[in-house]
């Protein structure tokens, strides 16, 4: 037997597109309803850095930095090329300003800008050294009540007992070397014993943003429906009308007479897709996405007509394939004193470049003759003397698991080193000299690393003559294994700039709307700066939830 329910606004993925779309219309007066095929609320959003990118907003200008719509839409298509349609472009430029303002007059979440997080290309016309990103405050959980439980946890929970930002890596990295680093752990300590002592339970970055959201979602009183998995969409007299999902173990039916938006994220985790999509090596043991995200919501929108795009990208990164799971390798190839190498044994991109365009440049090399999947992270013991590596502070050793694990590599020499990771030993000692004797001179006249002002955020300003470049020269020598890692997918339905999702010919399909991984990314092939998944998928739940109350579900 067959449920059925009724709601102005059907939204499908409370993560932060859904939970954004949702609050755009129940603030409006639409009777709006959650439902999320997890047992968490927060998705892909919930474990992230939280870092959000978003032009012009009112924190950003607030703190002075220099930004205007002209900056930033010469910016945009610079990085994003032709591929992606003028017109979304810029509804997500003019929308994003005014989101924020919405989600800081209607949460509890309150944003600080990332002072000096480079755009990820600060060089191209319009982009900015110091960075236009934002990230969550601290937000007292105690505001949830009994739905704190529910919330997806941290990919990467950050240490008991401190209130830590995303910008506050970039120096806690450098602990043993700049006077920063000791400042930070003290400050980030000082936050929490602040916090508890007003009584508040603190958190941060993608816990912040996901509970603010949830907050203000509670405050709405939209019900989140947890474990209710969409089954397909309901159509009906030409339009998508509504969602079939399961509940309790029963069929429902969940009508939309205004609309259904889709945010139920990418298909990172559903092996079938990957492979009938994207380039091989590919599977599902590399992402760090939600593990609920299996394209169910893309697969429902193309067999209601959807077209699809950039099905064979993702939201890339070079990742260290520890036993406890895979490992987004940020500052830690970054940072001077490393290089990458291929299956021959010599080096073949910047390491320092964003961290798709490395992945892209994996894929773009791998041969037989000299694979770049896996390629190999080698460094030495100064380099794990100096800095931090994932949470393993300056000089300890690295865990036995990750050397039994087959994920780290090590010997006394380079060459004992290249037969360990089996590549030609010669190549690899020439490599390293090469490397060792541009670092000394400071440039990279290879690969250019350090070229960039994005490449020196997570650097060494101690390090002499480059912050970019230092020499591998104390053993024992280390080798990390390195494979193509995502923090999702960014293909899928295609819409518009009202976040209508398309037919193959264009037109509109009514009713159905899609944002954030359930849609192809404004990103395009690349990644302006940090925060660019969370910007452009709050802004567009928040426009397809504006559209839907405009009257104009298509």
């Amino acid at each position: 037997m067959t449920v059925t329910v009724e709601y102005d606004v059907v939204v499908v993925g409370a993560g932060a597109a859904g939970m954004a779309a949702a609050l755009a219309t129940a603030r409006n007066g639409l009777s709006t309803v959650v439902l999320e095929k997890a047992p968490v609320y927060g998705g892909s959003a919930a474990r992230s850095g939280s870092g959000i990118w978003i032009p012009n907003n009112e924190v950003i200008l607030a703190a002075g930095v220099p930004d205007t719509p002209e900056k930033a839409d010469t910016y945009l298509a610079a990085v994003v090329g032709p591929d992606v349609p003028a017109a979304r472009r810029r509804a997500f430029l003019s929308n994003g300003p005014a989101m924020i303002s919405f989600l800081q007059r209607w949460t509890p979440l309150r944003f600080r800008w990332m002072e000096s997080y480079s755009d990820y290309y600060p060089e191209l016309p319009g982009g900015m050294p110091n960075g236009r990103s934002i990230e969550p405050s601290a937000l007292d959980a105690n505001i949830l009540g009994a739905e704190y439980a529910n919330l997806n946890p941290a990919y990467m929970p950050t240490p008991d007992g401190t209130v830590v930002y995303t910008v506050d890596y970039k120096w806690l990295t450098l602990i043993a070397r700049h006077p920063n680093g000791l400042a930070t752990a003290s400050q980030i300590v000082w936050r929490y014993l602040q916090a508890v002592a007003a009584g508040q339970r603190p958190i941060t970055m993608g816990q912040a943003l996901a509970g603010g959201l949830r907050a203000g979602l509670l405050a709405a009183d939209v019900p989140v429906w947890l474990n209710t998995p969409l089954v397909d969409l309901h159509v009906s007299g030409g339009r998508v009308a509504g969602v079939l999902a399961n509940r309790d173990g029963a069929e429902l039916l969940v009508r939309a007479r205004r609309g259904v938006i889709v945010g139920s994220g990418g298909f990172e985790h559903n092996e079938r897709m990957r492979k009938q999509f994207q380039q091989a090596p590919i599977g599902v043991d590399w992402t760090v996405g939600a593990a609920s995200n299996t394209g169910d919501g893309i697969e429902a929108g193309q067999r209601a007509g959807a077209a699809l795009e950039l099905m064979d990208d993702a939201w890339w990164g070079p990742m260290i394939p520890l036993p406890e799971g895979p490992y987004f390798c940020l500052s830690e190839r970054t940072l001077p004193g490393t290089v990458f190498v291929n299956g021959a044994g010599r080096r073949f991109v910047n390491e320092a470049a964003p961290y798709s365009d490395v992945v892209h440049v994996m894929y773009a090399k791998n041969t037989e003759a000299a694979p770049t999947i896996p390629c190999w992270m080698i460094t030495d013991q100064d380099y794990r003397n100096r800095y931090l590596f994932k949470d393993l502070s300056p000089a300890l050793p690295y865990p036995d698991a990750w050397y039994a694990g087959g994920a780290l590599r090590k010997d006394w020499t380079i060459e004992g080193l290249a037969g360990k990771i089996g590549v030609p030993a010669a190549a690899l000692r020439a490599t390293v000299n090469r490397a060792n004797a541009q670092a000394r001179a400071g440039r990279d006249t290879d690969f250019a690393r350090g070229d960039s002002g994005y490449d020196a955020y997570f650097a060494d300003p101690t390090n002499r003559p480059s912050p970019c470049l230092a020499p591998i020269w104390l053993p024992p020598f280390y080798a990390f294994k390195i494979v193509p890692g995502d923090l999702g997918t960014k293909g899928g339905m295609r819409t518009d700039g009202r976040a209508r999702v398309l037919r193959p010919d264009g037109s509109v399909i009514p009713g159905l709307y899609a944002a954030g991984n359930a849609s192809g990314a404004v990103m395009g092939r690349s990644y302006a700066g940090a925060g660019s998944t969370l910007g452009p998928a709050m802004t567009f739940g928040y426009v397809a939830g504006l559209d839907i109350v405009a009257g104009s579900p298509g």
